[in-house]
């Protein structure tokens, strides 16, 4: 079973629950909380003005043509000073849906990390009833781990709280706000003995459900056959008529198709002469007029 060392009192070593320390480490797991976590503190606020919702523009700054200038439509146009931006940030969400399991998979990943190198330690609350930096600096010291350093305590514990907090590279958080992007960005976790307990049912809760359900026996499903009194029917109904199972007609076998013959070729019509047009009679030529001058007769 692993353990932890403890500081600042009486104890040694803290005995781990194996079940939310002895996990695999799951790097892509691990990714997608944190970058859930991470994403879920963006605010998304940030808004820009279109060219749109910019007030003014509204009139044509000057007429398109005849003054040597650029044309121009509107004084709010994106390449003029005061105009609109073009694919500013507007208000929007950034949450990533990680499912329960896994986010609680992901925690146990993290924290067998920092129990499997050593960088894991258990905190006495107790000696903290009053607020003391110089103490916790001290303690801190003789761990001799590096930093940055997550000190996670539970609410009850005010007085560590108030010691850890103005130390340099030290970050303190309550354990129900601890989360897989805290234990995984931090070099050593510092963590009191109520907190412990605390991140230990939040990791180990689904894995113990999970193991239960894998080891719970699955009982086959048989098929049960109906009692008399089910099957046999109301004096109210009339029983239903039973069908005779008629065999099914024989089916004739198919005939084999016959060769289809090959079709005789026909003998080619002998092409009739056509009759030679009949020429027309050529025309009789007039007899040409003479260009002399008639004698006169006695008659005229």
């Amino acid at each position: 079973m692993p353990s932890a060392p403890a500081l600042g009192g009486a104890k040694r070593a803290v005995e781990l629950d194996a079940t939310a320390f002895e996990a695999r480490f799951n790097g892509p797991l691990v990714y997608e909380s944190v970058r859930a976590e991470l994403a879920a503190r963006r605010r998304g606020t940030a808004a820009t003005r279109t060219r749109g919702r910019v007030s003014g523009g509204g009139a044509k700054p000057w007429r398109q043509k005849g003054t040597g200038r650029a044309r121009a439509g509107s004084s709010r146009s994106p390449v003029w000073t005061g105009g609109g931006t073009v694919f500013g940030p507007h208000p929007r969400s950034y949450t990533v849906k990680v499912n329960r399991k896994e986010h609680r998979a992901a925690l146990r990943s993290a924290l067998s990390l920092h129990a499997a190198r050593g960088s894991l330690a258990i905190l006495d609350a107790d000696s903290f009833n009053e607020p003391s930096t110089r103490t916790a600096a001290a303690l801190l010291a003789g761990w001799a781990q590096p930093r940055a350093t997550l000190v996670v305590v539970s609410a009850d514990e005010r007085g560590a709280a108030l010691s850890f907090r103005n130390i340099d590279r030290v970050s303190v958080l309550v354990a129900s706000s601890v989360g897989v992007a805290d234990v995984v960005g931090a070099a050593s976790l510092l963590c009191s003995e109520a907190a412990l307990a605390e991140l230990t049912a939040r990791a180990a809760t689904a894995a113990q459900g999970e193991n239960a359900e894998q080891a719970a026996p699955v009982e086959p499903v048989r098929a049960t056959r109906p009692t008399k009194t089910e099957a046999a029917p109301t004096t109210a109904t009339a029983a239903a008529p039973t069908e005779v199972a008629t065999p099914a007609p024989k089916q004739r076998a198919a005939a084999k198709p016959k060769p289809a013959a090959a079709a005789k070729p026909k003998p080619a019509a002998a092409a009739k002469p056509k009759p030679a047009p009949a020429k027309a009679a050529p025309k009789p030529k007039p007899a040409p007029k003479s260009t002399r001058a008639r004698k006169p007769t006695a008659e005229s």
